[in-house]
């Protein structure tokens, strides 16, 4: 089957030839598969599902797609580029510790399995932004064989990892976990996490120094991760130093996935980076900063930066600043307030996506910041309206549905009897808090108790050809896609 791509900005996949009926609808770039294009409306398999579309409504172009998926506290990052590989950065908290159930592992597992329909999740390159559980969770459920019941997909291949070198080691002194002594003079850490052969023997149980809990639970299965030629999956770090992600340097047109931090330093004789105020500092601080530039569009993904660590790169960037000027900015940290509004007028994006959905936990995104994030954004009128900037929360995007129950069917061996006095009916259950290890046990009489009917995840999709961007999110009432739209101003 011939593979087109979507040429408007949304289109209607109908359910017949004719008539008005639909099934759903389409996104500029979402990919088809041509199953019979003899009639007015050709017949497709897309998003999983086979239905018509008009015919003036497919194209040849594909796009570079950027989806920032809704996994509530914390960051899920698919990027797929015009040449068909895929780059997952980060994917929030493991399924275990999501309110939802659902991590960046369930969206990655939908794009390959339903909406490609291929049995293999194959990525070009995954990358934890840092070392932080809400950022690399959804990673380790995408690796772990032991949920595979939770896949549609029957493998997952992953041609790279990258990490940002800030590891959880084994404290020698107390048993517990640090970030590893620091430098002489105290500014720096040194102890960094590099490549394959090193993770595999910091995981040994006489290892020297020795990764730590989680982190180190999630390493172990990225050491049994394999690439599509079926060789163990490189492990690396990346820093400025490196440029771009390798692989990803533009060449011929194509997309470039630049590495504008962490920035090297040399302490003690050995790299190192940079070290801040507290062990939550040094790791956000120390997140993987990337630039993505396709055509005239720029993309900035930023990780968990802070207000220390942004002054930082402002002072390692002084005369290069535009560096981090882009068009699209993946907000710092989720909305929290801990953010420089130096560093974010030296951003000036036209749209600035804040990840963020972490049910009041951490109270993201920050008032302050949803204004900073205008104040500081690129403005474009046009007729005397607001093009840019917008600001997007996947948290704002989120929706849903709920519902007051009237009554309780209940069947047991073979007998059907009803409940309308839900005051008798008394519902036990267990409410996870993101990030949560072990849920918290309510008891709720069911007339007092409200159920989810229905839930659009606050997913922020980008498409660009390289010149226009398209920014999109689902319509809770009518399913149906809200659209804007932004030129490149570089």
């Amino acid at each position: 089957m011939a593979v087109k791509y979507v040429a408007a900005d949304t289109t209607s996949l109908y359910e017949a030839p004719a008539g008005m009926a639909t099934l759903l609808d389409l996104l500029w770039g979402d990919h088809v598969e041509v199953v019979d294009d003899s009639g007015p409306r050709v017949k497709v398999r897309a998003r999983g599902k086979l239905g018509y579309v008009n015919s003036e409504a497919i194209g040849d172009q594909s796009l570079l797609e950027l989806y920032c998926i809704d996994v509530g506290q914390g960051d899920g990052v698919l990027i797929r580029t015009p040449d068909n590989r895929h780059v997952l950065i980060d994917g929030g908290y493991t399924r275990a510790s999501q309110p939802t159930g659902k991590s960046a592992a369930d969206f990655v597992d939908w794009k390959f399995a339903k909406d490609y329909g291929v049995d293999i999740i194959h990525l070009d390159a995954m990358i934890a932004s840092h070392n932080d559980a809400d950022h690399y969770g959804g990673l380790n459920d995408l690796l772990d064989t032991a949920q595979e019941q939770e896949l549609d997909a029957e493998d997952v291949r992953v041609d790279a990892f990258y990490h940002a070198g800030v590891a959880w080691w084994v404290n020698p002194a107390t048993g517990k976990r640090w970030l590893g002594p620091p430098s002489a003079d105290g500014r720096f850490l040194t102890q960094l996490l590099g490549e394959r052969p090193q993770v595999l023997a910091a995981l040994e149980e006489d290892g020297e120094p020795r990764l730590q809990g989680e982190w180190a639970a999630f390493l172990r299965k990225v050491t049994t991760a394999r690439g599509g030629d079926g060789q163990h999956t490189p492990i690396a770090r990346l820093s400025e130093r490196d440029g771009c992600v390798p692989g990803f340097d533009g060449a011929g047109g194509h997309v470039a996935l630049r590495v504008l931090a962490p920035v090297d330093r040399q302490a003690d004789g050995r790299p190192a980076v940079r070290r801040f105020s507290s062990d939550s500092k040094n790791t956000n601080g120390n997140s993987l900063l990337f630039r993505l530039d396709y055509g005239r569009v720029r993309i900035l993904l930023t990780g968990d930066l802070n207000a220390d660590s942004q002054q930082a790169l402002l002072n390692d960037y002084n005369g290069r600043r535009i560096e981090f000027q882009c068009d699209v900015a993946k907000a710092c940290h989720h909305g929290s307030d801990d953010v420089s509004y130096e560093f974010l007028s030296a951003v000036r994006p036209a749209v600035t996506i804040i990840s963020s959905g972490d049910a009041e936990g951490h109270d993201h995104p920050r008032p302050a910041v949803v204004a900073a994030s205008a104040t500081t954004g690129y403005l474009a009128l046009e007729a005397d309206r607001i093009v840019s900037p917008l600001v997007y929360s996947t948290e704002l995007a989120r929706s849903i549905n709920l519902g007051k129950p009237e009554k309780v069917t209940v069947t047991q061996n073979g007998q059907t009897s009803e409940i309308t006095d839900l005051r008798s009916v008394v519902v036990d259950a267990a409410v996870t808090k993101a990030g949560d290890l072990r849920p918290t046990r309510v008891r709720r009489s069911l007339d007092q108790t409200f159920i989810v009917a229905g839930l659009i995840y606050g997913l922020v999709n980008v498409r660009t050809d390289g010149e226009t961007i398209l920014c999109a999110t689902l319509n809770e009432k009518s399913n149906t896609w809200q659209v804007r739209k932004v030129r490149s101003r570089f």
